[in-house]
């Protein structure tokens, strides 16, 4: 019986067999979205390494929108 495989689970082996099914699901309902074999961790440490700051005094995206629109 499942649940009885589930209640004989540790915390991280619960964690793992829950990654890999929503990973499953997402991959057979989206199956043209490119997956990355890397770890969220890791995707996420990276974009927070990469943020770009704009220099001192440009213009926010809501002015640089208003330009566009206003043209």
């Amino acid at each position: 019986m499942a649940s009885e495989r589930i209640r004989e689970m540790t915390d991280e082996e619960f964690k793992q067999w829950v990654f890999e099914l929503v990973d499953e699901r997402l991959r057979d309902k989206y199956p043209y979205v490119q997956h990355s074999d890397r770890p969220v961790a890791e995707i996420l440490k990276s974009m927070r390494e990469n943020i770009w700051t704009p220099p001192p005094g440009a213009k926010s995206s809501l002015e640089l929108l208003r330009e566009d629109r206003d043209r």
